[in-house]
């Protein structure tokens, strides 16, 4: 299905597009034998003005990704003053010096790439009420220019060993909350060349939720692989351009 080009702002657009989405996740659930229920759209809105976000809450998407803490810093608190509810996912990579504002803005992490920025988001995490729900962030492609733990499909064992002890170190954090794991397949991987990607994933998180069995998430598949995502377990999907067309230039 052709997507359309162009920055999508008009509610019965997106209305449509949405509607092509759900219908890909349904067909995608079917085949694999799912429930929609158990998959979660997260609307990716960088680039995007308030609007089309305003327009994507009216629509009941209710979970907004956003992929820079600067960017986010102008949107997130203007919405919540209209009173516009959403629950808020950083999908982006985190620096360090952004964290204490990240903890501040967002209720989800899915990008925690390293043990020192899960201890950095321990202590600003750990001045709140709650514990903050993360997903760790896993380069499963092996590409150098990538963020997360590096376990590429072929991983050897002192890396896997390496990986399962940061995991354990994450997961002893107490005002972190591990509720699962991330990747992204590689670009030039679209459609079913992502699929060994996501089954990689899928199968650490077979082990993670033996271990930690409230590490359940599997965030996975984008515009141009949701369905073979699907397929293979994600439980949160993230898409951005199959529902508000190509991001607007800056």
């Amino acid at each position: 299905m052709a997507l359309r080009t162009g920055i999508i702002l008009d509610r019965q657009q997106i209305a449509a597009t949405l509607a092509q989405v759900e219908e890909r996740i349904a067909a995608a659930c079917l085949r694999a034998g799912r429930e929609r229920g158990e998959i979660t759209l997260i609307a990716i809105t960088k680039s995007f003005p308030l609007e089309v976000i305003r327009e994507a809450v009216s629509l009941e998407i209710t979970n907004v990704g956003e992929n820079r803490v600067q960017e986010a810093a102008q949107k997130i608190p203007a919405l919540k003053a209209e009173g516009l509810l959403a629950t808020w996912h950083m999908v982006g990579p985190l620096q360090k010096n952004k964290v204490k504002k990240a903890v501040e803005l967002f209720d989800w992490l899915h990008s925690l790439e390293s043990g020192a920025l899960a201890k950095e988001l321990q202590k600003w995490a750990g001045k709140g009420e709650k514990r903050w729900p993360v997903l760790i962030e896993v380069n499963t492609s092996g590409e150098e220019q990538k963020h997360g733990f590096f376990l590429p499909l072929q991983a050897s064992s002192r890396q896997r060993q390496g990986f399962w002890e940061a995991v354990q170190q994450i997961a002893s954090l107490p005002s972190l909350s591990l509720q699962g794991l991330m990747t992204m397949a590689p670009l030039d991987a679209p459609g079913e060349e992502a699929r060994p990607y996501f089954r990689h994933l899928r199968l650490l998180s077979e082990e993670l939720t033996r271990r930690y069995p409230q590490a359940q998430h599997l965030s996975m598949g984008m515009t141009d692989d949701f369905e073979v995502a699907v397929e293979e377990g994600a439980t949160m999907l993230r898409i951005g351009r199959a529902l508000f067309g190509e991001r607007p230039e800056k």
